[in-house]
């Protein structure tokens, strides 16, 4: 079979899509990836081996409500180009995972009458999912909580957020091992995203030696490249500790980060939270404040809910509650068992195989009612 992937502008589209990519790829199925020029995708898809195809689009701008003229007149001559480009493809199915390049893409499957699978990846939906679900033939979710979003859709599932097949197939003791931890050690990951995070890196800093007196207890800190410096005089500041706290500016093998790991701390983007729950690692999580929609509370929240989970605001950081959920969850071997239960009953660690097998399946509908 033949596939279109779309969609793009972050990490938190890109991601999912090239899991999806990939795992159809390794099946023997030709894929495509159709995105926007000079984007992020543009850039990570060709590395990944695929054709790409690029298209413009753009949001607009509420504030300035003259560029939904703009961002109209761009997707709507990128759906035209997209069309044309279907046309001579024939591909057996569109998929959609949000950004704007979704929009022309989508619109050009559902003009073809070529299957459209949209995937949300966060329980607040964006515009662009929001939009096509209208004409798509399925509407696979990631949290069970955003079916609100999708009434006019014809149908929806939950299938979780697919992650690429090769984060699972990292060793745990060969993960220690490249990033020198004891075998035996209890480990805390904290993290803050690409860039870091500078209140989640203060804050765990400022409780070095309270966190230090934990026996046998490494924290793997990844401070990002930005705060990197500083974070280092501060640790040094809380006295001789880095036999036992690693402090690296920006990581590269996050897999192995992960699988090293028997606790995290980190922020709650969709693919950071696609990444724990399929190796079921329990977490406290921080959602970024400044998040479009507040969405990475609402993401947490659905883990947290479930018992998977748990959360503290960044502007509780400093308050005594948030070492109180980090040591219950570095010191409470049943709690850690409990959530890492909760997120096995979620059903996310099969996102990939589950999304894939939908698409499959709808294609394979498609047939036999034409057939029929």
């Amino acid at each position: 079979m033949k596939f279109v992937i779309t969609g793009g502008g972050t990490a938190g589209h890109i991601n999912p899509a090239l899991a999806i990519a990939c795992e159809l790829a390794d099946m023997g199925h030709s894929v495509y990836y159709a995105g926007k020029p000079d984007s992020m995708e543009s850039r990570l898809v060709p590395k990944q081996g695929f054709e790409f195809k690029s298209f413009s689009a753009a949001g607009f701008n509420r504030q300035k409500p003259w560029t939904l003229l703009t961002s109209g007149a761009k997707i709507w001559f990128s759906s035209r180009k997209a069309r044309k480009w279907l046309k001579t493809l024939k591909p057996d199915a569109v998929i959609g995972f949000g950004g704007y390049v979704s929009i022309p893409v989508g619109m050009a499957a559902a003009k073809e009458k070529i299957p459209l699978i949209v995937h949300e990846q966060n329980s607040a939906s964006g515009l662009a999912n929001r939009f096509l679900a209208k004409h798509a033939d399925i509407v696979a979710l990631t949290y069970k909580s955003a079916e609100k979003d999708f009434k006019a859709a014809t149908a929806t599932v939950v299938v979780g957020n697919p992650v690429r097949a090769s984060l699972l197939q990292i060793d745990a003791l060969s993960a220690r091992k490249y990033f020198k931890l004891p075998q035996d050690a209890k480990v805390l990951l904290v993290f803050g995203g690409s860039l870091g995070a500078r209140h989640l890196n203060e804050c765990i800093i400022d409780n070095a030696k309270k966190l230090m007196s934990i026996q046998n207890l490494h924290v793997l800190h990844v401070t990002g490249i930005r705060d990197f410096d500083e974070m280092q005089t501060r640790l040094s500041a809380q006295g001789d500790l880095t036999d036992r706290w690693h402090l690296i500016d920006y990581c590269d093998r996050m897999g192995e980060a992960y699988h090293a790991a028997d606790v995290v701390l980190s922020r709650s983007g969709a693919t950071t939270l696609a990444e724990l729950a399929a190796l079921t690692k329990p977490a406290l999580l921080v959602p970024y404040p400044m998040a479009a929609a507040d969405e990475q509370t609402k993401n947490a929240g659905d883990l947290v809910d479930a018992g998977a989970a748990d959360m503290i605001a960044d502007k509780d950081m400093d308050k005594p509650i948030f070492m109180d959920k980090l040591l219950k969850l570095l010191t409470d071997d049943d709690y850690l068992s409990r959530m890492k239960d909760c997120m096995n009953k979620l059903g996310y660690a099969d996102a990939r195989q589950k999304l894939t097998a939908l698409i499959i399946e709808t294609v394979n509908k498609k047939i036999t009612a034409e057939k029929s």
